[in-house]
């Protein structure tokens, strides 16, 4: 649930593991062998040095999976970070359809003498601000984790703070830009997401996505976790190298001063998550009018982070496809992992892909960035999948 910005410069393991045995046996593809295409975008996403890569393609013809690298269980629980934003902004748009609540409605009318100080204003946030990151609202990340360091990792990730107390935090910084203006990416948009939900319905959210979302789709093997810091089993480890050249750290272990919120606390598979994506995009769990909503997008600047051409809705971002058009989809990532869930805008064509280590050097993040983008753009194309 880290943003792309502040962990760009740590994306990837910069241990070069391409010696390293992919779990999935790969030969050289051939054209007509999708299962192979999908075989090679993971081994070379592998190549950058990953530790573990998992990837579910799922069509109207079938499933592709494949494994690569060390220790990558099949159907292996994942954690979703960032992603719980996508169901958390489903939530608040079911909220929308039911007139319970509007996304014209301020931050200070939904929850009053929240959002104040240092130049923060609810009064001047709408719910579609924080929804899709025009809020202006600084990130708490930086306070909770000050220096990116294995100490500070293992010192503090047994630490937990409510929403209120992650919030008022964020505010004790000037916002970024008058609300509505820009666009910048903000963990706290969906902390307040999330409370909003619980004030409107008098449930938390995470019980509402589960009422909502998980128990309608038959999501089983997805959880909101909250502080519990452990992953189910069977699970691939986590690694995270902190600094350049220094040792990989097991973080499979949640860091729950930010892995236990609105922002980035689910866990799940890949399997629930492209039916949950597929359903989202196919108009399963939303009115004609809150999914137009969902991908009302706003332009994002060129420093975002993300693949050119790429804006962001409510809880889902929209990027461009080579073979033209383009898919539905958002990342997480978390110390040790960095997983991408996308889909093509009708829903037929889902996929999930898992990395399970990152680095410190930023030449390795931009070469696993490239073949993490590579993989997607390849799957939702057709040339890693059937049908």
């Amino acid at each position: 649930m880290i943003s792309r910005r502040f962990w760009l410069s740590t994306a990837v393991l910069a241990l070069t593991l391409s010696s390293l045995p992919s779990v999935a046996a790969s030969a050289a593809p051939r054209p007509s062998d999708p299962a192979g295409s999908v075989q090679r975008d993971a081994d070379a996403l592998r190549d950058t040095g990953v530790t573990g890569v998992a990837v579910r393609l799922d069509t109207p013809r079938g499933t592709v999976t494949a494994r690569s690298g060390v220790g990558v269980p099949e159907g292996g629980y994942l954690r979703l970070g960032s992603t719980t934003k996508t169901f958390v902004a489903t939530v608040v748009l079911q909220l929308v359809g039911e007139k319970r609540i509007s996304l014209d409605q301020t931050v200070e009318e939904l929850l009053p003498g929240v959002v104040s100080g240092a130049g923060n204003d609810g009064r001047t946030i709408t719910l579609r601000d924080l929804l899709r990151h025009t809020s202006g609202l600084p990130e708490y990340v930086p306070d909770v984790f000050p220096e990116p360091t294995a100490r500070t990792y293992l010192a503090n990730r047994w630490r937990t703070y409510r929403p209120e107390e992650l919030v008022a935090l964020a505010l004790r910084h000037e916002p970024a830009f008058p609300a509505g203006t820009r666009w910048a990416y903000s963990n706290t948009n969906y902390v307040l997401a999330g409370m909003i939900i619980e004030k409107v319905t008098g449930h938390t959210w995470e019980q509402q996505v589960h009422d909502r979302v998980l128990r309608p789709l038959g999501l089983r093997q997805t959880a909101t976790p909250g502080t519990w810091p452990f992953l189910p089993h069977p699970h691939t480890t986590n690694h995270q190298q902190f600094t350049a050249n220094g040792p990989l750290v097991d973080t499979t272990i949640a860091y729950r001063p930010f892995d236990s919120g609105a922002d980035g606390s689910m866990t799940g598979t890949a399997r629930d998550l492209n039916r949950f994506f597929a359903a989202l995009a196919a108009g399963q769990l939303l009115k004609p009018a809150e999914l137009a909503a969902l991908r009302d997008t706003v332009p994002m600047p060129p420093d975002s982070g993300h693949p050119e051409g790429t804006r962001d809705g409510l809880g889902l971002f929209f990027t461009p496809l080579s073979c033209g058009g383009g898919y539905l989809g958002h990342g997480g990532n978390g110390f040790g992992y960095d997983m991408r869930a996308a889909t093509t805008t009708d829903g037929r064509r889902t996929v999930t892909v898992s990395a399970h280590s990152r680095s410190a050097d930023p030449q390795v993040a931009a070469r696993q960035e490239d073949a993490l983008r590579d993989l997607v753009d390849h799957a939702l194309c057709g040339q890693g999948g059937q049908g």
